[in-house]
């Protein structure tokens, strides 16, 4: 029996709302007192109400997401150790990052289940008889995607694997002969982030990303219905707008890929920012990463792969990594982060900003196609420097102290010591080489001022 327990209350419209707010401001602007403008270029307004909310966006999400372990695989037999020894402590699928093709599939996948566990492969070369032979290895059914992406690669090193010609050559062999592989292409849009992009950006090099793929392939029929998917996504500190984000990239690939007469679906891996974490204070990152994956829960990605909190100084170990994973079984298992499916849903805040973060995506996105489209504009600089133009922004904020990162250059603790703590080099290298393009660079808001204090404790 449902009843409405507030029906003897007059409902109040957004414009009562809004008259009794400026009321109690007693004639300060209501612009400049309570609307603040994001880095995002959005307007976020004190309060949202269903008179000025869109109609809510209808997205295929998902109910359960996988608890997701990254392996690097220097060897074949201690990566498959790692996958085990993660999957026995509470992991559900596997992220392996493969620097060679050299790598011994038998035993990489010994007692593992693909069938029943999501694989993910990260190669970090280009090759067809290796992408072949490990589509003949696999038994139909299997859950393992490849994630082959040869137009980030060409924005994240300048060049493309062999050429662009060849590397094209290689994507449309494994369409048209892989028949156990899930996914073929991924679209990386971590980078951007980690770069220093705006959120609309980052959405809108994503769509224009895919359209170079879609160009490519659009009149290859034969392959265009086994087009699968899936995009990296790096969630950031800004808790409601990630939530929006996520969503709004399931909204935007399903309007492209309906103009293509290809499946609305994709496959969503997210994982924490690299771009606020910090060497002093450490602790905090738990907290960034913490609400980094909450975001990525609620805006509906299918699998997760927590960062641990000291990676980008010490070198991978069983202490940080342990303490990642039992992050994300607490949201699972102890905060019920998969009891609802697509929870944002009706919220006035976040379906605003998924329209409006979409909008603004969508006017880059046509830009970008009329400039020639994704590639052209990689190889004319233009990415780059929008990128550069919004990091520097966003740098600009946290070197004045409005951009906040406690323990860095809010409240940092003097009497707190890295350097001895360092095994990793933790800031941007310069490695002089030719290449097509300027790479985009991924740099972390924090660099200067470490390197600043790291200076001091040498002194």
């Amino acid at each position: 029996m449902e009843e409405n327990l507030f029906s003897e209350f007059e409902e109040v419209s957004a414009k009562q709302w809004k008259q009794k707010i400026q009321y109690d401001l007693k004639g300060a602007d209501y612009n400049e007192t309570l609307v603040w403008k994001s880095l995002d270029g959005i307007n976020v307004k004190p309060f949202y109400h269903p008179d000025d909310s869109p109609q809510p966006v209808q997205i295929k999400s998902t109910l359960k997401w996988n608890i997701t372990e990254q392996i690097y695989v220097n060897s074949a037999e201690k990566a498959n150790e790692k996958a085990l020894d993660a999957l026995r402590k509470g992991a559900e699928s596997i992220w392996f990052l493969f620097p060679s093709e050299e790598v011994d599939l038998q035993q990489l996948f010994k007692d593992l289940n693909p069938s029943e566990t999501p694989v993910y492969l990260k190669p970090e070369f280009a090759s067809e008889a290796f992408f072949l032979k490990l589509d003949e290895f696999l038994a139909p059914g299997s859950q393992v995607y490849l994630q082959f992406d040869i137009v980030g690669h060409l924005a994240r090193s300048g060049n493309w694997y062999r050429d662009q010609k060849e590397d094209h050559r290689i994507l449309d062999v494994l369409l048209q002969k892989c028949k156990n592989l899930q996914s073929f292409i991924s679209v990386d849009t971590g980078l951007y982030q980690n770069a220093g992009a705006t959120i609309p950006q980052q959405l809108a090099y994503a769509m224009a990303h895919v359209n170079e793929y879609l160009n490519h392939i659009s009149e290859k029929e034969e392959v265009s219905k086994k087009l699968k998917f899936q995009f990296l996504v790096a969630t950031g500190p800004n808790y409601f707008f990630e939530i929006a984000k996520i969503r709004a990239l399931r909204l935007l690939f399903s309007t492209i890929s309906s103009e293509y007469g290809l499946s609305e679906a994709c496959d969503i891996l997210a994982f924490p920012t690299r771009r606020n974490k910090t060497l002093y204070d450490y602790n905090v990152n738990l907290l960034r990463t913490t609400t980094e994956c909450m975001s990525a829960v609620l805006g509906g990605a299918n699998s997760i792969c927590n960062m641990a909190y000291d990676a980008i100084y010490h070198k991978n170990n069983n202490f940080g990594n342990r303490i990642a994973r039992n992050q994300l079984l607490v949201l699972k298992h102890e905060s019920y982060f998969e009891k609802v499916a697509n929870p944002a849903e009706g919220s006035y805040y976040i379906e605003t900003l998924t329209h409006e973060l979409a909008d603004k995506a969508l006017d880059i996105f046509k830009t970008i196609e009329k400039g020639g489209g994704f590639v052209t504009q990689l190889m004319e600089g233009t990415i780059q420097k929008k990128i550069t133009e919004s990091a520097a922004k966003e740098q600009e904020e946290f070197d004045e102290g409005k951009l906040v990162l406690i323990g860095t250059n809010k409240h940092p603790n003097p009497q707190d010591k890295m350097k001895s703590e360092l095994e990793l080099y933790p800031f941007v290298k310069h490695k002089p080489r030719q290449t097509l393009l300027q790479p985009v660079i991924e740099k972390r808001l924090a660099e200067k001022t470490e390197q600043e204090r790291l200076k001091k404790e040498e002194e």
